[in-house]
């Protein structure tokens, strides 16, 4: 099942804010995606995955302009939030995640195995970037964005997921099975 081949897809957020998991949403769903299972096995904390390109370095080569986006026209990647910063013209479809900013900082501690000695001055810093990240992609005309949630898409699957189907304005995709991709048992690090 195919996207338009004259677009680039994009999932996008904060690190920690769920864009593993609308990878494996759009994954299951039988929408084209382009990762390196290989270069960021699961584990512990993605146990389904990462999902991602290169490991993650696509930001550097972004930012060195030397990132092609040819070879990924018609399938969704993953770039996290920062890397947007660095986005060429062209023609984007984006579906950006935000979550609770303390889950988003619990579960980066969790991940790096340690305390934030600096958490206010840290959740300071990454709601900024949200921020600023949100303000610029609303802004360019080659960008079409789609805002979800993440604390949103684990406690209402169906009507969250439709979303993110009807944003793709297709119906060769399988709706079922990508509201079916949601885990609760993987939503760790809950707020209330």
């Amino acid at each position: 099942m195919t996207l338009d081949k004259n677009v680039n897809y994009i999932v996008s957020g904060l690190e920690r804010s769920g864009t593993s998991m609308l990878m494996q949403i759009l994954d299951a769903g039988g929408i084209t995606s382009d990762f390196d299972q290989d270069s960021r096995p699961p584990d512990d904390d993605n146990p389904r995955g990462y999902f991602e390109l290169e490991g993650g370095k696509i930001i550097n080569k972004l930012m060195n302009e030397e990132f092609s986006f040819e070879p990924y026209k018609g399938k969704f990647i993953k770039i996290t939030a920062y890397g947007l910063k660095f986005l060429p013209k062209g023609d984007y479809k984006i579906i950006y995640s935000q979550r609770n900013i303390e889950e988003i900082l619990d579960s980066m501690e969790k991940m790096a195995k340690i305390q934030d000695e600096n958490r206010e001055d840290t959740r300071i810093a990454f709601t900024k970037l949200n921020d600023m990240i949100m303000s610029q992609i609303r802004e360019r005309e080659d960008i079409d964005v789609l805002f979800v949630n993440y604390n949103e898409i684990m406690s209402n699957p169906a009507e969250n997921v439709t979303k993110i189907y009807d944003f793709l304005d297709s119906t060769e995709f399988d709706l079922e099975k990508m509201i079916a991709a949601v885990d609760n048992s993987l939503y760790r690090w809950r707020r209330q």
